[in-house]
């Protein structure tokens, strides 16, 4: 069952933390809200991996493994940055998107190395990676518009590539 749940679970927990994600940047969320789910994400993400490291030793799922790392040490940056100063620090930011350009890449290298599905894979890492340009250009201005489409495109994005993950 353990199996299983690793295997089909991200389906729900992709677009779950993106959704997330959508509902703190439109204030949606309280800030203790926000700094739990932050430090479950960072559980589950080191569960995830430890439990999944020898299934992921090679191919695409290799990257996939490296995008699990890197991503547990991009949230718990946003955690650091949820505990010391939320409302001015660039750890969320980073935070954001990193987890929009990293999956976003990993999926374009998905796409370029499976045979079922590969558009599927190479179209949402490129619109999870255009969300990352949006999203960083709605912060930069600021311009709030821009930050929520960035969030939708990486969820529309990063929820395709699970699908078809899961699916294949």
């Amino acid at each position: 069952m353990l199996r299983r749940l690793r295997e089909t679970g991200p389906i729900v927990l992709v677009p779950l933390a993106w959704t997330f994600a959508t509902a703190a940047h439109l204030d949606m969320l309280a800030l203790r809200t926000v700094r739990i789910a932050h430090l479950v994400m960072v559980t589950i993400i080191a569960a995830f991996t430890v439990l999944s490291w020898r299934d992921m030793d090679g191919g695409v799922l290799l990257a996939w493994r490296r995008v699990l790392v890197a991503g547990f040490f991009l949230t718990a940056l946003g955690l650091a940055g949820l505990l010391t100063d939320p409302l001015t620090t660039p750890l969320l930011t980073l935070t954001v998107a990193g987890w929009m350009v990293v999956p976003g890449v990993a999926l374009g290298y998905t796409g370029r190395h499976v045979d079922r599905y590969p558009r599927v894979y190479t179209v949402g890492g490129a619109v999870s990676v255009l969300g990352a340009a949006a999203y960083l250009a709605g912060v930069l201005a600021p311009v709030s518009a821009l930050v929520f489409v960035g969030l939708v495109l990486t969820n529309v994005g990063q929820t395709a590539g699970i699908v078809a993950a899961v699916y294949s």
